[in-house]
């Protein structure tokens, strides 16, 4: 029961050790399950707004998801600091409160995740000292193996009943979308082409033969996406099926047939904004996409599917994991010196870590608060496969034996206030790490000229992509931008990012004099948001080759017009489409024009 204390406010409760435990353990778990209730809500609602078409309510949902965690997170703290002495509580109990909060996990549908949330709010609450499993879930507690929800995560359906077509048929027909599609059977005969190309002809159809398919649609901008897989006898073949509105029309149609993990796995990639899909066992999801996708971390899939809380848990139990069986040390990052972050990596494990300076280039006008807000903006934004995701941490420790001496004293030197150091540790208060690439910069020194021609057209794609979803990179210089391993430029530093429609494009001012032409200063007035494409090829074309590819393929990027029109686009909420699958495979592409094969007697 509370008491007032002499200001009149309520004093917390004092109640028996072992009531105080089950009663903090049940807030966490109501905590954390009303975000799953809003998670899921926000998840399940994606169908009628791909329905409807409504991109920018598509757009708003993605980024109010993100915030729904922190906002729960704080909800919870807010409950325990007014029903408990919750900063005095002593050692001991909170050991039994993470015994009753296990406790409490049994039959629960999303265990890891609520074991997450928990870590999110102790760590707000415990000092550093405690943040080992004695007291929150460094491992996991409680298995996902064979936690099934009801109806199942995926279904199955048997050709060798109905035949394959119909089988198709009859999967997109429990999906239950409301619109009609445009030409259904044409689309379904563009399906089964496509796969003739994977599955081994004729072929002898084993007892086993059926096609699994995850019970939920995925959706994002504007996509549904199938997955599934078709087995026969030892054979699995993967596959996502695009579904788009058809132009002018209120119908849909299939707009791809990918196969493969090769196709599949740009839908999870860590440049693309994170997918929605309403599911109750969330790691009854991942486990079938791992099956499809067996290179790709569970802790990328996990993010991919907007739960990149635990994503961030399964990356730094990777991490863990990795530091214990790799002896090499962190080092400084290749590439020019930046002058807002200290950018640091260990050569064995493909991540760059970021540190922002103590003290920022009096060039760049940014501080940290505004670099923090920048790479908020990435993350709550449509990427486009064209910016990086980051995951942000606090009170990282390293093992200091691992950190070579150039390293240690950049921080020292650069970073003062975000290190802490004893014998054994180095802790970054505040750091974030991406996926490591090649800068483009480098890459261009260090490629042969077919390599520099694409990677030059992969440049300005990136561009025109960005600025086709509100995005002005501010700083376009070539080593801002990084080459994946698939040989995508993805654009991955953001203190000078900005919106296009908060930028002014101009054409730049006809000089008076020959002295104006010939100053190092504009001689015209340059407001703050003030842009002039005309000044791009000074700083950026160089090299001849460079000059020359840039020049056939993305010139027009070097005159106000192209901006503003893009601009303009934006202003009018019209929404670019922009693929995360190349155009050559698109139904559209490959097959409109042509009258598909009659369909063959197995299908």
């Amino acid at each position: 029961m509370s008491v007032s204390s002499e200001d009149g406010r309520q004093a917390p409760k004092q109640v028996p050790a072992e009531r105080t435990a089950l009663e903090v353990a049940a807030a966490l778990v109501e905590g954390f399950d009303n975000h799953y209730r809003l998670y899921r809500q926000i998840s399940r609602a994606a169908k009628n707004r791909f329905e409807a078409a409504d991109w920018q309510a598509v757009r708003e949902a993605h980024g109010a998801r993100i915030r729904f965690y922190d906002d729960r997170v704080q909800e919870t703290m807010d409950r325990l600091h007014g029903s408990f002495d919750i900063t005095g509580l002593p050692e001991a109990l909170w050991q039994d409160i993470k015994l009753r909060f296990v406790g409490m996990l049994t039959g629960h549908k999303q265990p890891e995740l609520a074991e997450t949330f928990f870590n999110t709010v102790i760590c707000k609450i415990l000092q550093r000292t405690y943040y080992h499993n004695d007291y929150i879930f460094v491992r996991p507690a409680v298995s996902t193996e064979y936690i099934e929800s009801d109806p199942p995560a995926y279904r199955s359906y048997y050709p060798l009943k109905s035949g394959l077509r119909e089988c198709l048929r009859q999967v997109l027909t429990d999906m239950a979308l409301r619109l009609p599609f445009e030409d259904l059977h044409r689309d379904l005969r563009y399906v089964l082409r496509g796969l003739r190309g994977h599955l081994h002809r004729p072929m002898r159809l084993e007892a086993n033969h059926q096609i699994q398919v995850l019970s939920s649609l995925f959706f994002r901008n504007k996509r549904a996406y199938l997955l599934g897989k078709v087995i026969n006898g030892s054979l699995e073949q993967g596959f996502a099926i695009p579904i788009v509105h058809a132009r002018e029309t209120r119908t849909l149609c299939l707009d791809a047939v990918l196969l493969g993990a090769r196709e599949i796995a740009p839908l999870f990639a860590f440049n693309r904004a994170y997918l929605m899909v309403d599911m109750e066992v969330p790691s009854a999801y991942v486990r079938f996409l791992a099956g499809m996708l067996p290179g790709k971390p569970k802790a990328e899939l996990y993010t991919s599917l907007g739960l990149q809380k635990h994503g961030k848990t399964l990356f730094y139990r990777d991490f863990l994991y990795h530091l214990s069986h790799s002896t090499d040390d962190f080092i400084l990052a290749a590439g020019i010196r930046g002058l807002v972050m200290i950018v640091f990596t260990l050569p064995s494990y493909p991540y760059v870590f970021k540190v922002i300076r103590d003290t920022i280039a009096p060039q760049k006008n940014i501080d940290r608060e505004t670099v923090q807000e920048k790479y908020m903006l990435v993350k709550r934004h449509d990427r486009v496969g064209r910016m990086a995701d980051t995951l942000e941490y606090k009170d990282v420790a390293f093992p200091r034996s691992r950190f070579t001496a150039a390293l240690l004293e950049e921080l020292r030197r650069e970073a003062p206030s975000m290190i802490e150091e004893d014998a054994e540790r180095v802790v970054i208060r505040h750091l974030y790490i991406e996926r490591r690439m090649t800068p483009l910069n480098i890459y261009i020194d260090q490629s042969d000229p077919g390599q520099v021609a694409a990677a030059v057209r992969e440049y300005g794609n990136a561009i025109k992509e960005l600025a086709s979803v509100n995005i002005f990179p501010g700083d376009m210089l070539f080593k801002n931008f990084g080459v994946t391993r698939g040989g995508r430029v993805v654009f991955y530093d953001y203190d000078e990012i900005t919106y296009m429609t908060e930028t002014n494009f101009l054409h730049i001012p006809t000089a008076r004099t020959p002295e104006d032409e010939m100053s190092a200063e504009p001689w015209y007035r340059v407001a703050p948001n003030d842009v002039f494409p005309e000044e791009f090829g000074h700083f950026l074309l160089s090299n001849r080759q460079v000059r020359q590819t840039f020049l056939e393929h993305h010139g027009d990027l070097l005159g106000p017009d192209y901006w503003n029109e893009a601009k303009r686009r934006v202003t009018q909420g019209l929404v670019a489409d922009v693929f995360p699958y190349p155009e050559d495979v698109r139904f559209v592409a490959r097959f409109r024009g042509q009258e598909p094969a009659p369909a063959r007697e197995e299908d």
